[in-house]
């Protein structure tokens, strides 16, 4: 074990170092966990390894009255714990961060206590080590762990957006230290994430969304395809996590149920048509937690289609009443729900993400942008 052959390392001044974290403590520049100390010699390092203008802005927040630049961004890497090679795939996450459009919005402060999920596509998943099979929510990759906490200390150290100050969660969720996984592209039947979304499969990107939590359906009992969406159906109309009449939705499916839906014919695009329509609940199980009288979508979400599903209220008012037996949709179109295939073939479990309302794109999306070799250097 580490822990027993750590003995009969040399020993080692720790005494600089551990003054650094703490300094880095009593700054304010942690979520919790140590930060690797980001001298200039080391945020230098990070630098080189991309083209990009130092200074270059890549956001501007007017409510924060602040901005981020790719210095900024490399400083947070290297507290992360990130190596060099990863702040293209970094900058191009946070990127697809302002992308999506909520942190102009005020998702960062949000009493719901979402934090963004990032997913990894293309060649730089193989290449940097991102996790896309078993335990790919879980720990063990520094790559998925520290590009996903990037985001994170980003929000806290560059725009200021602390715990108890402008971070505004009741509860929170584990999702904000970090999230970030890579899709298991190799074992999906599907085509991947950002080339349904218009890439080509030799680039690398990011996708990003504002997550309120991550819901697990374990389903192993069955092997009809429709059983196993009408169960993601059930999670993704639980009426704990409807705020408004009709929602967006990221189903992240295991390469046993993907591959088990694609062996009985379902594309990708008929599994988000059977979810529009099948994601329902009866008007009945609304009232009963109060949900029939949430908001109504609202009037600028954008969507390609209208809604499928209409949540007219009934006429009678008791609940044994026949028109509280009506199931309503909470999904308006298939362009709401984003379906992604990640974790190992070993049993049969999916996941679904619940997302924040409507930002203005879903998700955000954003190509890394390696850094440009010298003429005549080889790859």
């Amino acid at each position: 074990m580490a822990v027993d052959e750590a003995r009969d390392e040399p020993p080692v001044d720790l005494d600089p170092l551990l003054q650094a974290i703490e300094h880095c403590y009593e700054q304010g520049w942690t979520d919790g966990l140590p930060v690797v100390p980001p001298t200039p010699e080391l945020v230098e390092r990070f630098l080189s390894a991309t083209d990009r203008d130092p200074d270059e802005i890549l956001a501007n927040i007017s409510q924060f009255r602040r901005v981020a630049t790719v210095r900024q961004i490399a400083v947070c890497a290297a507290m992360a714990g990130c190596r060099p090679e990863y702040l293209p795939v970094v900058l191009a996450a946070f990127e697809a961060v302002i992308d999506e459009g909520w942190p102009e919005a005020g998702a960062w402060q949000s009493t719901t206590g979402g934090g963004p999920l990032l997913i990894v596509n293309g060649p730089v998943r193989t290449e940097l080590g991102f996790n896309s099979r078993g335990n790919v929510f879980g720990p063990g990759f520094r790559a998925n762990a520290t590009v996903g906490r990037t985001m994170r200390l980003v929000i806290i150290d560059v725009f200021g957006v602390s715990p108890h100050e402008l971070d505004q969660s009741t509860q929170g969720n584990p999702g904000k230290y970090s999230l970030c996984i890579a899709e298991n592209e190799e074992e999906s039947p599907w085509e991947p994430l950002h080339v349904e979304l218009g890439g080509s499969s030799d680039e690398s990107a990011v996708s990003a969304l504002h997550t309120r939590g991550i819901d697990f359906i374990d389903n192993r009992q069955t092997a009809d395809a429709h059983h196993i969406l009408n169960d993601i159906g059930d999670s993704i109309a639980r009426t704990g996590t409807i705020l408004r009449a009709e929602k967006r939705i990221a189903v992240i499916i295991g390469p046993e149920h993907a591959q088990l839906l694609a062996t009985q014919g379902m594309t990708k695009r008929d599994v988000k048509e059977y979810l529009v329509e099948n994601a329902v609940r009866r008007l009945g199980d609304l009232r009963r937690t109060g949900k029939d009288g949430v908001r109504p979508t609202p009037s600028n979400a954008p969507v390609s289609t209208g809604s499928m599903h209409g949540w007219a209220q009934p006429s009678g008012s008791a609940e044994d009443d026949p028109g509280w037996d009506r199931r309503v949709g909470v999904l308006r179109s298939p362009d709401d729900v984003l379906v992604v295939v990640a974790g190992a073939p070993n049993a049969g479990v999916s996941a679904v993400a619940q997302p924040l309302g409507f930002p203005p794109r879903f998700p955000g999306h954003s190509v890394v942008r390696p850094k440009r070799r010298p003429p005549g250097e080889p790859a």
